[in-house]
Formats: structure tokens, C-alpha cells, sequence
């Protein structure tokens, strides 16, 4: 059984859930990505996207001194860094999400990519998880 922690990005970029929604556009327009997990500490309390920042934030007029925690979704679907990457893989279709964020004891490890996922997982099950990812 081929594990997430065989395949997770370890100490994902992250970011404090009273850092501001500016520090957080500028660390994903540095690091290239449209989402961030949110910590507390090294607790997983959510995730802002970029989505988010305009959506919950600028379009409602918020400033960019605004706390990503007034902006983050809180309900996040994870994973242990045991679970194994075929269960992953379904829970992913299951739940139309690209990214599956891995918390040990509550804290923050890791994060897998439906991508990373596509390289262990058989063919035809990463490829029935994009299909219900990609559907609605």
C-alpha cells in the first residue's frame, strides 16, 4: 500500500490565518500557486485562495490590510499522512477537490496534488477522479 507521505509535498508554503490578504496575494503570486493552506500556529485552520481574496474580500469592500481569516473557507477536506493513495485518490473525485491537505494530530505536513496522486494511483482511477473533479 502505497502511502501519502510517499508522495505529499512536505512544509507546504502556508500562511498565518492574521496575516494580511495582501502578504497572502504577494506569497502566491511568489510562489505561483492560487491557494494557501491557513495555520494557526502549525494547526491547519482553512484555506484562502485567490478566488476567495476578490470574492469574500475585495468585492465587499475589504481592504488589503483585511486578516486572511475574515477571507479563508474553514471546512477543508484532509487526510492523514498514512492514508493510502488509492483512497485518496476516490475521496478527491468524491469531493471535486484538486488538492488534499494532510494533518497529523491536527497539524499541518503536507499537501497532495491530484497530480501527484495521477503518478501512484492506477491510470483509470485518477482518471475517474478528474472526471467527478471536473464535473458541475
Amino acid at each position: 500500500m502505497q502511502k501519502i507521505s510517499d508522495v505529499m509535498t512536505k512544509s507546504p508554503v502556508s500562511i498565518g490565518k492574521d496575516a494580511s490578504l495582501q502578504d497572502a496575494a504577494a506569497a502566491m503570486a511568489k510562489h505561483d500557486v492560487g491557494s494557501l493552506p491557513v495555520t494557526d500556529g502549525k494547526r491547519l485552520a482553512g484555506i484562502v485562495t485567490d478566488r476567495d481574496i476578490v470574492l469574500r474580500a475585495v468585492a465587499k469592500g475589504a481592504s488589503a490590510s483585511a486578516r486572511v481569516a475574515d477571507a479563508m473557507t474553514r471546512d477543508i477536506v484532509t487526510c492523514a499522512s498514512s492514508s493510502d493513495v488509492h483512497a485518496a485518490a476516490r475521496m478527491m473525485g468524491e469531493k471535486q477537490i484538486r488538492r488534499l491537505y494532510v494533518v497529523d494530530d491536527g497539524d499541518l505536513v503536507g499537501v497532495v496534488a491530484l497530480g501527484d496522486l495521477a503518478k501512484e494511483a492506477p491510470p483509470e482511477e485518477a482518471a475517474k477522479a478528474l472526471k467527478k473533479i471536473s464535473a458541475a
